[in-house]
């Protein structure tokens, strides 16, 4: 399902907000056995936003959140990585 040339950006913002809130948080939760620096951060960061402003479908959507999976932990969250969860977790971003 094609996003609108209207929605897109609107889309692509709130994605980009939630998924980097989430990194953020669990940048800041981050224990030392890892050993994550703020280069790292910032890499994580510049990948999250190009692979959210190439999105041009749910699909694409979808594909982005299931490869950031591991900041999807909480149990509302579980649900996300379905085609229809995604559909479900954009329409929660866009209220």
């Amino acid at each position: 399902m094609r996003i609108s040339i209207t929605n897109k950006q609107r889309i692509h913002d709130v994605l980009i907000s939630d998924l980097q809130r989430r990194i953020f948080k669990q940048y800041n939760e981050r224990k030392d056995e890892f050993n994550l620096t703020d280069e790292d951060y910032n890499v994580q960061q510049t990948l999250l936003v190009d692979s959210v402003l190439h999105c041009e479908t749910l699909n694409d959507v979808n594909d982005v959140v299931c490869n950031n999976e591991d900041l999807f932990t909480d149990y509302d969250s579980i649900n996300v990585f379905t085609l229809e969860g995604t559909m479900n977790y954009m329409f929660k971003l866009l209220r």
